[in-house]
């Protein structure tokens, strides 16, 4: 018997890459710029900036604090490093060393740049178009000088509804962005769209999109079936299998009770894993036993390190079999709905998490696989239906 007691996050870099090159595709004449912000929605920046940079030929990319852009700098020498939440006295050093751009979102931190210029290094304007978030404001524009206005290499803003494709919303800020360009800033190029933008047209995409959350694999535009592969793939061990007997409670505050006999399954993983804590009682995980997919439904509170949930009736379930948590059957996007948030929180949450055993597929830098991620191999045999097709996924591990 082989026992493991943490989750497992399989992050697959190969689809990860696919989905760009899709999306990049998709862009037709813009360039595609990959956002990496939040270290890559928790699944590593430095790991996903370099396949991008290396295999996908990306020579732009965007982050959220100077910080970050710091972080990736090396790994991505010739690229250009847009920073979204500006500038300022905690992250200049950071731009000043690694050649970042800030993206300038109000009238005072533009002054403040006036102030502290970096020689060599053009910041983006953002301006506000309808999501009344970061940006410049007409009133705002309508006093800058024609110098100040050469300060800028790029005008940027963002939409709010782009996962609505017929949202007014996505037009009205189209129309507010062309005209504000048009009046301010008629030469600089443009960006409008992230990844749900881009799937709304041509028109949305102008001369770069930001690609983020389709390129991890959620679906951006849910009024069409997702066109991107999956990336990560959660998995965690079952540590006990018992009986409930009619009548009897389950997990905090006894929300659960059963009707008549059932089995149980205790999963090792919790909210302290970044399982929204909401799913108690009303969420699923998976087990693939011997080729057919079992569904089980997870019973009473989600607790901080496991989950309960009913596998009666799921013949040959053993300890150390391991539970399908986000899968290809049942998604980020799939979880998010269940628990009443986006798949980007979900994502981040988990992401972020140090408690996981980490496997990336398609890294560029191989390494031996040690004792455990043997014992790991063989547990992950239980869930997978071909012997082949995981042998060859685990060689791949870094």
């Amino acid at each position: 018997m082989h026992i493991l007691t943490r989750p497992i996050l399989e992050i697959d870099l190969n689809n990860l890459l696919n989905n760009y090159k899709s999306l990049k595709a998709l862009s037709r004449h813009a360039q595609a710029a990959a956002v990496v912000k939040d270290d890559a929605y928790g699944l590593h920046a430095d790991i996903v900036a370099k396949k991008l940079y290396e295999e996908g030929g990306c020579r732009h990319f965007f982050v959220a604090h100077g910080i970050e852009g710091e972080r990736i700098r090396n790994l991505v020498p010739e690229a250009a490093i847009y920073v979204l939440q500006g500038i300022g006295e905690d992250s200049v050093d950071s731009f000043r060393r690694c050649r970042l751009i800030p993206v300038i979102g109000s009238p005072e931190m533009f002054a403040w740049w006036k102030e502290n210029r970096i020689e060599g290094i053009k910041p983006v304007i953002q301006v506000e178009t309808g999501l009344n978030r970061l940006g410049f404001r007409e009133t705002d524009l309508e006093k800058l000088s024609d110098a100040d206005k050469n300060e800028f290499s790029m005008i940027l803003s963002h939409l709010a509804c782009a996962d609505a494709k017929e949202h007014f919303m996505n037009q009205h800020q189209l129309d507010n962005f062309r005209r504000l360009k048009e009046k301010y800033f008629p030469k600089l190029p443009a960006s409008l769209s992230a990844s749900d933008g881009t799937f709304l047209g041509a028109e949305y995409q102008w001369d770069l999109v930001r690609l983020g959350a389709a390129m991890y694999g959620i679906n951006t535009a849910p009024y069409r079936e997702n066109q991107m592969k999956s990336v990560v793939t959660v998995k965690a061990p079952v540590l006990q299998i018992a009986d409930l007997p009619k009548g009897d409670f389950v997990g905090y505050s006894a929300t659960y009770r059963a009707t008549e006999n059932r089995r149980l399954a205790i999963v090792s993983i919790g909210y302290g894993d970044g399982i929204p804590r909401s799913l108690s009682n009303v969420g699923k995980v998976f087990f693939n036993i011997c080729g057919k997919i079992h569904e089980a439904r997870v019973l009473g509170r989600l607790s901080m390190d496991n989950i309960i949930c009913d596998v009666t009736g799921i013949d040959n379930l053993q300890i150390g079999d391991l539970a399908g948590i986000i899968t290809d059957y049942y998604t980020l996007d799939d979880m998010g709905r269940d628990a009443g948030t986006i798949s980007y929180e979900i994502l981040s949450r988990i992401g972020k998490n140090t408690r996981y055993i980490r496997t990336y597929i398609g890294a560029q830098k191989k390494r031996s696989l040690s004792s455990g991620f043997f014992t790991y191999l063989l547990l992950a045999l239980r869930f997978s239906s071909s012997f082949c097709s995981t042998a060859i996924r685990f060689l791949t591990i870094s």
